[in-house]
This record gives structure tokens, C-alpha cells and sequence, in this order.
């Protein structure tokens, strides 16, 4: 038409190459590559890569002076061998499975499924330990509920998304839908923290190390926060990091203090050092895009967006998050030096990042629906998924191809209740960690 100009279309944001904080990236290869000491013994002067069989055999023919692995030594040797076969089905329920954990030295595994959960301020605790009983809420002795809500609240005057409990088993905190961070103090039986932290939902919560004092948090706000409990005047975080550009869907500690790592709804993972943190918020948050993700596709042209204040150290691309509060770790200390990061996934997969490269180095598919939680085995190669398929499924580096456990693709599904009236079925979850037997209801 005369005398309208035609609007250009913008250009897509071009993605932006992978970069990380050089501490962070040294820190990570020292504690999960070959030591100097290593590779002065074995190949004087040389980079190259080595392989396990030649680490084993120099160690055996008397090569290393130190007589020993270190303990990167072990890590690097570990993580070579990944846990990518398989799955072998460890439960197959008549209900979604929202969670997968491995307790910290390994010899048990939790699973939590739709069929159990519900939004409410309670948390339950249950005594894993009473073995040959079964615990059903207000019904037996061992299930105890925590009451985090005030006693003028409604019963269900909030929910509560995110539970951690402190290194020492002592206290709780948890994120919950009033914008709030609460702790309870299971010694004296209450709440003893109660922090209105956020402008909307916190989906995510954990403590920061095994001291209990600081705790970190992310939001449907899309920040990201640290708080000290040794200094909470006036409800204020000790800094606030920002650089996502949705909610926050889960977050995790590196355990020292220092870095942690969260997952979001704009289909990232970012790494974070408290050190960079701001006082407070810097300037007006951005809003790219208008979509829930609930239901809704990622809008593909927010893809590549990027905040203008970003302050994180990494951002990793490629998993996919969608309808559900989708978890991400550091893989073990013990056995990869936590040389990667990995996450469950919308898109039916896990996904194992290398940390300072930020590659997809393993993509681990069959599942048939979203893969809300995934735990990596603090000791052994094993990562078990739990999926809205009903399925919990465990991935090693090695297994038995004949067992009859091993998933076909004849048994995959999208839902659980495809197969719902088929008689239960028992599985057993076999290794040097024990035996854990779980049965469908």
C-alpha cells in the first residue's frame, strides 16, 4: 500500500557460543582429569588424552612413583565408563513417577509417583528403615506429618513444591506457593524460619553446604536468591542472581558453598557463583515472551534470548522443559569428580552435559513421557529415570542383556494407565549397593 512502510522482520537471535568462568572450568578438570603427577609418570611432556586400559596396566607394570591413583585419577578413570544401557525396568505403576532418589551412601532408593502426592503444607516423613511395614498417611505409627502452615491458616491455605533435607538430617526447608522459604526444626518439633522470599511460587530450595546456614532459592519470579540465616534482617537475601528468563524449576548445590546450578522454564541450566551476586535486583526484569508452559509450546524465537544483566558463569541448551517442575544435578563427586551435569527432560530423555564444554555428551531415550527426575547412583555407574509412563527405569555402563527386567520396545507407552487392570508386577534392583524391591499397587 501507498504510504505505509512494511515493517521488516526481525532476524532470529543468533545462538551464542559456549562459554564458562575459567575458575570454575579449572576447579572441574582438576578434580576430574589425570593429575600432573599422573601424566608426568605415564607420558612426560604429553597432553593427550589417556585411556583407562592405560592408566590400569601403567599402575600394574609399576610405572606411577606415587603407587596409586589420586583421587581425580579415580574420577577420571570412573566417568569413562557412563551409564548408557539398558534401561532395565526397576517398578512399572499405574501412576506417573514425579521422583527418583538414591540416598547418600547409596544402598536405598526412593520413588515417589502421582498416586502419593498432594499439594498441601504437610510434609510427610516416613520411616524407610521399618522393614516389612507398609505406610499409609494418618494410618501407621511411622508416618508422621509436619505441619508448616500458621495456625490461623486455611488446611490448605498453601502447597509446597520443593522439600530438602539439611546434611545432618536435623531440619527441613521447603518452597512453597505463598512465596515463601520455611525450615523446620525436627528437634524442636516446629518451624523455625519463615521467609517471605520471592514475588511468586518458589519451586526450588536446598541448603548451600553441610553447615545449614545458607540456603539458596529460585522463583517463578526468575530469580534466583542466597540467603544467610545468620543474618535475615527485614526478610532480605544476602544477593540475588539474575540471569533466567522464566521460572525456576529446580536447583542444586555443589555442596562447597560456592557454585549451584538451576533448571528453568526457558529451557536452560545455568551455573552460578554466589560470589557474583548483586545486592539487589538490576533494573526491571525482562519479559521476552508471553506463553505457559503448562500447555503451551517454547516459543522457538525466545530460544536464544538472553538477559541483558546475565550473571551467571555457564548456560547449558538442548534438554527440554515443559509441564512439570524438571529436576538437574552435578553428576557424583566420587565417581566423575562432577565433571557433568545432567536432567530429565519433556522430550522423553535424559541429558548429560560436560560441564566445561558444554556438549551433550549422553542422551539417554526409551521412556514414552516426560522425565520429571533422574539420580545418578553416588558410587556405581547407574542413573535410574522416573517418568510420566508409570515407569522407573535404571541405565548402567554394563548389564545382563538376557535379563528379563531389560525394556523392549514392545513395552513402551505414553501413559501409565494404558496398562492399567494388568496384573502387579515385582522387580528387583540387583548391585553391590544391596537390593531394593519395589511392587506396583
Amino acid at each position: 500500500m501507498r504510504g505505509r512502510r512494511r515493517r521488516a522482520r526481525e532476524p532470529d537471535p543468533v545462538p551464542e557460543p559456549f562459554t564458562i568462568d575459567e575458575e570454575v572450568s579449572h576447579l572441574t578438570r582438576i578434580r576430574s582429569e589425570p593429575t600432573q603427577r599422573t601424566l608426568g609418570d605415564f607420558r612426560p611432556g604429553h597432553k593427550r588424552a589417556m585411556s583407562t586400559l592405560e592408566l590400569l596396566s601403567g599402575r600394574e607394570s609399576g610405572r606411577m612413583r606415587s603407587g596409586g591413583f589420586s583421587t581425580a585419577d579415580c574420577a577420571y578413570t570412573a566417568r569413562k565408563h557412563m551409564p548408557t544401557k539398558g534401561p532395565w525396568c526397576v517398578d512399572d505403576m499405574n501412576s506417573e513417577a514425579y521422583v527418583s532418589q538414591f540416598s547418600s551412601d547409596g544402598s536405598l532408593l526412593v520413588a515417589g509417583f502421582r498416586a502419593y502426592s498432594s499439594l498441601s503444607p504437610i510434609v510427610h516423613i516416613v520411616n524407610v528403615q521399618s522393614a516389612g511395614k507398609e505406610s499409609q498417611a494418618n494410618v501407621t505409627e511411622i508416618h508422621d506429618g509436619l505441619e508448616f502452615s500458621n495456625d490461623d491458616d486455611d488446611e490448605y491455605s498453601f502447597g509446597i513444591f520443593s522439600v530438602k533435607f539439611s546434611k545432618d538430617g536435623q531440619e527441613i526447608v521447603v518452597g512453597n506457593s505463598d512465596r515463601s522459604i520455611n525450615v523446620y526444626d525436627l528437634r524442636a518439633n516446629k518451624v523455625s524460619v519463615r521467609i517471605r522470599a520471592h514475588a511468586a511460587d518458589v519451586n526450588a530450595v536446598t541448603f548451600a553446604d553441610e553447615s545449614g546456614n545458607v540456603l539458596y532459592s529460585g522463583s517463578d519470579d526468575n530469580l534466583c536468591k542466597v540467603w544467610d540465616r545468620r543474618c535475615l534482617a527485614r526478610e532480605k537475601p544476602a544477593g540475588v542472581l539474575t540471569g533466567h528468563l522464566d521460572g525456576i524449576t529446580f536447583i542444586d548445590s555443589r555442596g562447597d558453598g560456592r557454585y549451584f546450578i538451576s533448571n528453568c522454564k526457558d529451557q536452560t541450566i545455568k551455573l552460578w557463583d554466589v560470589r557474583k551476586m548483586s545486592a539487589s535486583i538490576k533494573g526491571r526484569q525482562p519479559r521476552f515472551f508471553d506463553w505457559d508452559y503448562r500447555w503451551m509450546s517454547f516459543p522457538s524465537e525466545a530460544r536464544h534470548c538472553r538477559h541483558p544483566n546475565d550473571q551467571s558463569l555457564a548456560t547449558y541448551r538442548g534438554h527440554s522443559v515443559l509441564r512439570t517442575l524438571i529436576r538437574c544435578y552435578f553428576s557424583p563427586v566420587h565417581s566423575t569428580g562432577q565433571r557433568y551435569i545432567y536432567t530429565g527432560s519433556s522430550d522423553e530423555s535424559v541429558y548429560i552435559y560436560d560441564m566445561v564444554t558444554g556438549d551433550i555428551v549422553e542422551k539417554l531415550s526409551w521412556h514414552g513421557s516426560i522425565i520429571r527426575d533422574c539420580n545418578w547412583h553416588p558410587y556405581n555407574p547407574t542413573i535410574v529415570s522416573s517418568s510420566w509412563d508409570g515407569y522407573l527405569a535404571r541405565w548402567e555402563a554394563s548389564g545382563d542383556e538376557d535379563d528379563p527386567c531389560l525394556l523392549t520396545e514392545n513395552e513402551q507407552r505414553t501413559s501409565p494407565y494404558l496398562t492399567k487392570g494388568k496384573p502387579p508386577k515385582v522387580y528387583s534392583l540387583n548391585s553391590s549397593y544391596g537390593q531394593i524391591r519395589l511392587g506396583s499397587t
